[in-house]
């Protein structure tokens, strides 16, 4: 269950960095047309995006017990999305063995 996880998330990470940087070569991020961010459903996408971001965020406080990981990995998921989240999905599951069950990822680690 571990290596699909693995490849999973490490295309998730690969395309989100094409597609940033690809966007970041077309247009710079603060000179997005008005008309873009004040429309309804960019306004929409962005908040269910960021409610997807907490929920994900709400699940590493779960697996993480210091506070200064936790406040580090808020500050990257608000300002990198996916890019974070699909890092952190990397480190956690490289962390496991290849033979690791689901419950292993998903659960906190025993002291």
């Amino acid at each position: 269950m571990i290596w699909p996880l693995r490849i999973f998330f490490g295309g998730v990470l690969v395309t989100m960095l094409l597609a940033t940087s690809w966007a970041s070569y077309q247009c710079a991020l603060w000179k997005t047309p008005e008309a873009l961010v004040t429309h309804p459903w960019f306004i929409a996408t962005l908040f269910d995006c960021y409610f997807g971001f907490l929920t994900f965020y709400a699940w590493l406080c779960y697996k993480e017990t210091a506070w200064l990981a936790r406040c580090a990995w808020l500050v990257a998921i608000l300002l990198l999305g996916n890019i974070a989240m699909s890092s952190y999905m990397l480190l956690t599951l490289f962390r496991l063995p290849a033979s690791a069950s689901l419950e292993e990822v998903l659960l906190r680690r025993k002291p």
